[in-house]
């Protein structure tokens, strides 16, 4: 404001919209902009290849919807998020139709991951997205050895939405340094 930016927004979630009405930023929906000119976010991991596993908000999927959409998508993180290997750090959120919830977590243990079911804090009872869903957090032990090959697996399951696994979308990453310097790492 202070800049004269003129600024509108897309939410990603029922919080950030709240937070967006509450710092009186302009919202519209994907059904009045074809593009973006930027999406900007966090992620937990972040592999040299610039994919990344988001997802410990259990906001990945409307999140995705907007990085898709966007011109520039800027990841922000410090340095303890940078992976050689993405799925060393974090599992891989998996959001799921609840009634669906049992075979995904068989077949994601037929396929040697380590799935649980995400727990509300401060609730009883599973996390529920903004879609309604739950999520699973799938944990690969040694890591992921081929996002592209598990996303698709992933996104081929009946009952699954979607899952947390951002391959090819960012084309910036800033990495915030213990120095106080940022880094910036662009897609080549």
């Amino acid at each position: 404001r202070e800049e004269g930016l003129h600024v509108v927004g897309v939410p990603t979630s029922y919080a950030a919209e709240q937070l967006a009405r509450a710092e009186g930023i302009p919202l519209v929906t994907l059904a009045d902009v074809e593009a973006l000119d930027l999406a900007f976010d966090g992620a937990d991991e972040v592999s040299p290849e610039l994919n990344l596993i988001k997802g410990r908000g259990a906001a990945h999927t409307r999140e995705k919807v907007v990085a898709s959409l966007a011109r520039r998508f800027v990841v922000l993180v410090d340095e303890s998020k940078l992976v050689d290997r993405l799925g060393t750090r974090w599992p891989v959120p998996i959001e799921v139709l609840p009634m669906a919830a049992e075979p995904v977590l068989r077949q994601l243990r037929r396929m040697g991951a380590e799935p649980v079911l995400r727990m509300g804090k401060c609730k009883d009872g599973p996390v529920v997205t903004d879609q309604g869903f739950w999520v699973i957090d799938a944990r690969f032990p040694g890591g992921i050895d081929d996002p592209h090959t598990l996303a698709v697996t992933l996104s081929t399951m009946p009952g699954v939405l979607d899952h947390g696994l951002f391959l090819g979308l960012a084309t910036d990453v800033l990495v915030g340094q213990a120095d106080g310097q940022v880094r910036h790492i662009r897609r080549p």
